[in-house]
């Protein structure tokens, strides 16, 4: 389940175009398949809502901003996050999620006091550098009438019109759908940790660094054959028409992620009923394993240069063999899991 940033936190009706493109160009492509954590699009999904008709139960509005002092008295702990020590600086690895509700729009004492000690912040890619989002190419995707008839009708479940999204890769299209159902769980773009991350960085002085780019995101989102994107699309629309199904396993990873819970994570596969075969198996590996390499390449360069890093990565990057931890002790960096969260 991949979720998204937004490149601003409030877009004017007239520029819902340009974000669609920037959103969908995202990184959350699959929120039922994906897990819901690395990398992600999320910028216009602010804008969709101009799009779409009034809200009813199964088209929520967008959750309201909290007061500050409520704000501050809900700020918490919530995700994983590592200390990477090496060459006598330390920096952090923090676990992101590309959606969130509006109580986390503060940070807890952990990410404040990371924030206020390190030189910069890293992550997959800025949300709010809008330089950085401009989509490039992308070769077209021929579909038949029954399956664009499918993509209409996930359109209209989330109060979109018919061919709203047209412009965009089907993969994109249904990635924006998925991001859309979050919303009857109280979750939404602007709440998602990057964009969150991007802002508190900006309002210290903090610079914004990005591991990726977005043609590299999108290499790895989006299958070169066509016949593969198709599969990975009829996958993806399978979920959609099963939405109880997939809004449960969201709110199972959204738990998940806010208790730090890296045993559950890891075996994500077992509870997300969503990885039934050796196709399914090799699209997470290609979407989350096949990036952390060079993920954990860009991070020690960073921290190579003499500063210090808060860097945010989606948290299903943070699973498996090649999970980035390891690979990050691999580049010689002493790390180290922090306690999870206390609830209250």
């Amino acid at each position: 389940m991949r979720l998204l940033h937004v490149f601003r936190r409030f877009h004017q009706a007239h520029n819902v175009r340009p974000m669609l493109k920037s959103l969908a160009a995202s990184v959350l492509t699959t929120l039922a398949r994906r897990g819901v954590a690395a990398m992600a699009v999320l910028a216009a999904g602010l804008g969709l809502l101009g799009l779409a008709g009034a809200a009813t139960p199964s088209c929520p509005p967008e959750p309201a901003p909290l007061p500050a002092e409520q704000l501050a008295a809900k700020a918490r702990d919530r995700g994983l996050m590592w200390t990477l020590r090496r060459d006598g600086r330390t920096s952090y690895l923090y676990a992101s999620l590309h959606v969130g509700k509006p109580a986390w729009a503060a940070p807890g004492p952990r990410l404040r006091e990371a924030l206020d000690r390190v030189d910069a912040v890293a992550l997959e890619l800025d949300p709010l550098d809008r330089a950085a989002w401009r989509m490039p190419e992308i070769a077209p995707l021929p579909l038949d009438d029954a399956m664009r008839s499918r993509l209409d009708a996930q359109a209209a479940a989330v109060c979109l019109p018919a061919q709203a999204l047209a412009s965009l890769h089907p993969l994109l299209q249904t990635s924006t759908f998925m991001l859309l159902r979050a919303r009857t769980l109280g979750l939404d773009v602007r709440y998602g940790q990057e964009i969150l991350l991007s802002q508190w960085a900006r309002d210290r002085g903090l610079p914004v660094l990005a591991l990726e780019t977005l043609q590299g995101q999108l290499d790895a989102l989006l299958p070169s054959d066509p016949d593969d994107a198709r599969r990975e699309l009829t996958s993806n629309l399978r979920q959609l028409e099963r939405p109880k199904t997939l809004l449960r396993t969201l709110d199972q990873m959204v738990g998940v992620w806010e208790r730090g819970d890296l045993k559950r994570l890891d075996r994500y596969a077992e509870w997300c009923d969503c990885v039934s075969d050796a196709a399914d198996r090799a699209a997470l590996t290609r979407i989350n394993d096949g990036r952390n390499p060079a993920l954990a390449e860009r991070i020690s360069e960073l921290h190579q240069r003499g500063q210090s890093l808060l860097v945010a990565v989606g948290a299903m990057h943070m699973t498996g063999d090649k999970a980035l931890p390891v690979l990050l002790k691999a580049q010689g960096f002493e790390v180290t899991l922090m306690p999870r969260p206390v609830s209250r």
